[in-house]
């Protein structure tokens, strides 16, 4: 077909037929819409201008090149999963319960999994009942579904600096006002919670909750003592304030017994979010969300309108495996597997790091957070270190007001101790060479939100 703007030398008309005439305000608005990429952009409702991509999804599709050495994600490792107990499982499951395991089933979550979630949290001196926990696809949507019923647009969530990059994700989509709280080597800080209630309300904010990680934070790496949960939550008690527990780590310590969580401290202000994606496979996406009756019935029915039901299948496999293998034993395994990823990763860093970097030391869980010489900036140094066949996540990706650029998170969980060492040795050389520019020509860099600290044990070279 001719283009409707060109004029053809055969054409019998008069050339007046064919001379191209000023476009109406509706064709001109229409003409500039068509060279967007997006022709849905003026639809979308305003709550969609505040969702991003990850910066660790961004990073996949250069990390998981096999040359690169990926310190990014948090992928756990489940080599030392027993895959020929869990395929026996699933095949019984499939050839003697298939009918119902491949069904619809309760929006709420089948019984047997919320019975056996009870028995997991145990361990961590949660006394819960059954009907007080919703199934999830993964803790993730326990998380959307709370801030769903929690939060209007404009409303404040508090969260540890730095803070989970998927958290902030969600509530940035739901049009929340993220507000970090400082921590310190022992995670949040109860006294700086204090001071950022008391100025938000005196300014006229509206809290919704608090969301902290106490164990085995991600992605700084620290833990709160029980003498630290016990201080948030009284603060949390006078304030009013709900408390919601993000633990998806707190099994994977390497020193001792779980520390009590929140919730086994306080059942009434504490909404409790678990997953079974580090303590056995995170393909099956099985998490929960353990809160007060009021809170769960909401839930729910936000569940319901979301999924219909959580995954039946992935419930019968996972209630099944705990039923009939030693699970205990195999977080064992896991933690032990961890540990040794982490030594890895201690090693290789006091090995490798220029003066002035410092780091922390986790006591369980994926993750350090290092703190850069001044004058760095980890998410401009970022395509150099790719360029190095290292990646990493920048500090930035963790605060929701652009702060951390002199941090960045590591990852032990996924590569092998040789692999991690070799990575911190390239990571090491970026940064020599990044500090000696520093040195050489200077910077404007911007300092982060809180002052960079160094956990007891930690190292410096």
């Amino acid at each position: 077909m001719r283009h409707p703007c060109l004029v053809s030398t055969s054409d019998p008309r008069p050339s007046s037929a064919v001379r191209p005439v000023a476009a109406t305000d509706h064709e001109e608005k229409v003409r500039r819409k068509d060279t967007r990429l997006d022709n849905y952009v003026d639809r979308y409702a305003a709550r969609t201008h505040g969702m991003t991509a990850s910066a660790i999804r961004a990073l996949f599709s250069v990390a998981n090149r096999p040359e690169v050495v990926s310190l990014a994600g948090g992928m756990p490792n489940i080599a030392d999963l027993p895959l020929d107990a869990v395929g026996s499982i699933l095949n019984d499951l499939v050839v003697g319960n298939g009918r119902v395991a491949m069904q619809y089933g309760s929006g709420q979550g089948e019984p047997m999994m919320r019975d056996a979630i009870c028995e997991v949290m145990r361990l961590e001196g949660i006394s819960a009942h059954p009907d007080d926990v919703t199934v999830t696809v993964g803790s993730q949507q326990g998380l959307d579904l709370l801030t769903r019923i929690f939060c209007d647009p404009g409303d404040v969530v508090l969260c540890e600096a730095p803070s989970y990059v998927g958290a902030l994700g969600v509530f940035r989509s739901f049009q929340c006002e993220v507000a970090h709280v400082a921590m310190d080597e022992q995670g949040l800080d109860p006294v700086a919670l204090q001071e950022a209630i008391t100025a938000l309300r005196a300014a006229g904010k509206k809290i919704k909750f608090l969301y902290t990680i106490p164990n085995f934070h991600n992605p700084a790496g620290v833990s709160q003592s029980l003498e630290r949960r016990m201080a948030i939550l009284e603060v949390a008690r006078r304030a009013d304030l709900l408390v919601v527990e993000d633990n998806p780590y707190g099994l994977l310590g390497f020193e001792g017994d779980p520390v009590p969580a929140m919730r086994s401290l306080d059942s009434d202000i504490v909404v409790y979010l678990g997953s079974f994606s580090k303590t056995f496979a995170p393909g099956f996406r099985i998490g929960w969300v353990l809160a007060p009756h009021a809170v769960r019935e909401k839930v729910m029915l936000a569940q319901e309108s979301a999924t219909l039901c959580p995954p039946v299948f992935s419930q019968f496999a996972i209630s099944s495996y705990l039923a009939r293998h030693d699970w205990r034993g195999q977080i064992k395994v896991f933690r032990e597997m961890y540990r040794e990823r982490r030594d890895a990763m201690m090693a290789g860093l006091a090995d490798h790091m220029p003066a002035g970097t410092t780091w922390t030391v986790p006591a369980g869980g994926f993750f350090v957070w290092v703190t850069l010489p001044p004058g760095l900036d980890s998410q401009a140094m970022l395509p150099r270190a790719v360029t190095a066949r290292v990646a990493y996540v920048p500090g930035t990706a963790f605060f929701s007001d652009g702060f951390g650029s002199r941090h960045m998170r590591l990852s032990y969980c996924f590569p092998t101790p040789e692999r991690i060492i070799e990575g911190t040795r390239r990571l090491g050389e970026v940064l020599k060479y990044e500090t000696s520019v520093h040195e050489t020509f200077g910077t404007g860099v911007r300092p982060s939100v809180i002052m960079p600290y160094e956990a007891p044990g930690a190292n410096q070279n």
